[in-house]
């Protein structure tokens, strides 16, 4: 993955978002921790991987893609209002099932919004990349997502979202 290529378009979108709204990257880090929370809340429930009480199948594949996507959103920005920035090694395979990898994500954030450091960071995108793993999506998938959703966002901006 080209993660130089997607940090440039997330500070371009990030930016435009700050002067239109008239924020500082800084103001609004707990906002962006809280909305990473809240994206992976709506991931898990596309996925339905821990609702072992309903018989209802999980949404579609490009659906649960679009909201991973939103996760990658926040995480490049957390990483850009700290100065951190992701270098894309290669990742061990885990055995945990999808709901253990969900509640490994949660402590993560929390670990990173209490010590906000690289390590910490590393873990944050460490963590997720293997929760996409796990979902059955590639690089190739990750990325073209992202960059439709960027132009997705762009044009919320221009409409008032």
């Amino acid at each position: 993955m080209n993660w130089k290529e997607l940090y440039n378009m997330q500070t371009e979108l990030d930016s435009y978002i700050e002067k239109n709204n008239n924020i500082k990257k800084e103001e609004v880090f707990k906002d962006k921790v809280l909305a990473l929370l809240v994206e992976l809340g709506e991931l898990a429930n596309e996925t339905r991987c821990f609702k072992f009480w309903s018989n209802k199948p999980r949404s579609e594949k490009s659906v649960i893609l679009e909201e991973y996507v939103d996760g990658i959103h926040f995480i490049l920005s957390l990483g850009i209002t700290k100065g951190y920035y992701y270098q894309g090694e290669a990742l061990p395979s885990v055995d945990e099932t999808e709901t253990e990898l969900f509640l490994r994500m949660f402590t993560v954030c929390d670990a990173f919004y209490r010590d906000q450091n690289e390590y910490t960071y590393d873990q944050l995108w460490r963590t997720y990349l293997q929760l996409g793993s796990a979902l059955g999506f590639s690089e190739k998938d990750v990325k073209h997502a992202y960059l439709e959703k960027n132009k997705v966002n762009y044009t919320r901006q221009h409409e008032g979202y």
